[in-house]
Parts: structure tokens; sequence; C-alpha cells
């Protein structure tokens, strides 16, 4: 058990170091084909149903996945909306983004947890503070949508 949650955490912070990165496309091309492999399915099959028929996050799923905990694992560090702006505004629960024209700070982990927070639907930001209670929603939301990139999951329509 010890050694599963070592190698968990290495994985997961990895995938945090590693950011979005343009090798993570071939990682997440043998991660489709080790699926089509489990599954018997044909190599033209799309896998997207076979991700969420598993239960498995796309790589790009887990990598928001574990950006999101870190933001939530690490609140003190954020700034909210409120804490800058005196108005109620329906970004009122959203991080601020800080000013920054530093492209590796803006693909670092803290800058792209805010983005990824704040595009999350409301009804899972409300469970921030919970840990218990986030972790299980953010995984059925990202394996119900299954998203093969981290752009899929800024265009997705959350209304």
């Amino acid at each position: 058990m010890i050694y599963h949650s070592y190698v968990h955490s290495i994985i997961t912070d990895g995938i945090i170091l590693g950011g979005n990165l343009p090798l993570n496309n071939v990682i997440f091309k043998a991660q489709k084909r080790i699926i089509r492999t489990m599954t018997k399915s044909s190599s033209k099959d799309s896998c997207r149903h076979l991700f969420k028929q598993l239960g498995i996050l796309p790589l790009h799923s887990q990598y928001t996945f574990s950006v999101l905990l870190f933001v939530v694992k690490n609140k003190e560090i954020f700034t909210t909306n409120q804490e800058i702006h005196s108005g109620n505004t329906r970004s009122v629960t959203n991080l601020h983004l800080p000013l920054c024209n530093l492209t590796l700070f803006q693909k670092g982990a803290f800058y792209s947890g805010i983005k990824l927070f704040n595009q999350l639907p409301q009804k899972i930001k409300y469970l921030a503070n919970e840990t218990k209670l986030f972790k299980p929603a953010l995984k059925r939301f990202l394996i119900s949508h299954s998203f093969y990139s981290v752009e899929e999951y800024f265009e997705h329509s959350y209304s």
C-alpha cells in the first residue's frame, strides 16, 4: 500500500511538473494503444467511450485532475476575486489570475491551476473547501467528459 501511494504520488507530481508538453501527445497515443489492447478494440476505434467505460482518465484529463487537486490542497497560496474586489459578481468564487507576461510562469501549475479552476462548473467549485467531496466529484466530471486536451476542457460549454 505504501509503495502504491508512493508510485501514484510520483506519477501525479510528474504530470504536474511536465505540464502540457508536446511530448505528452506521444504518451497519450501510447495510452490509447494500451486501452485498445486491454479492450481488444480495433486500432481505428475511438477510445473516448472506452476511457469512460473503464473509468480511466485520458492523460490530459489526468493532468487537469492533478493540477486542480494541487490548487485545492494549497488554497492558502491563492487569492480569490472576493479578496481583491468588494462587489458581488458572478466570478466572486473564481481565483484571481495575476498579471504576468512570462510564458514559463503561465505554463506552470500555479497559473494553469487558476485558469483550470476558474473554468470548473460552479457545483464543483463550491466543493473546493471539502477535499473529500471535491476529489470524487471532479473525477466523475472529468471521466464523463473524457477530455483529450486542455484546450478541449476550456472549450467545453458549462451552461
